[in-house]
């Protein structure tokens, strides 16, 4: 069984920053590609960012230069550095493996001053 459980969320003023982290069970976590999501109220579920099992790594356009994805597939957990955050960037935070139907409960980030 597949389980996905994020961490890390909170309440910070515009500037800050936040880690996130997931941490995976019941996959063979190295082999398989990861990637933050987030749904802000009102919109779709959109792609933050991913990391390959090769550590490549894709982001938004709109958080490229303040997040950074990374993985400890010792750990079978997958991070998202926050920085800079932004009130936009306000939303509920999901991880999930690439190409299976699977999420977590998310976690929610707030940016308010």
């Amino acid at each position: 069984q597949v389980q996905l459980v994020e961490s890390g969320g909170g309440l910070v003023q515009p500037g800050e920053s936040l880690r996130l982290s997931c941490a995976a069970s019941g996959i063979i976590f190295s082999a398989n590609t990861m990637a933050w999501y987030r749904q802000a109220p009102g919109k779709q579920r959109e792609l933050v960012a991913r990391i390959t099992a090769y550590l490549n790594t894709f982001y938004a356009d709109s958080v490229k230069g303040r997040f950074t994805i990374s993985r400890d597939n010792a750990k079978n957990t997958v991070y998202l550095q926050m920085n800079s955050l932004k009130p936009e960037d306000t939303a509920v935070y999901y991880c999930s493996v690439v190409g299976l139907p699977y999420w977590g409960q998310g976690t929610q980030v707030t940016v308010s001053s």
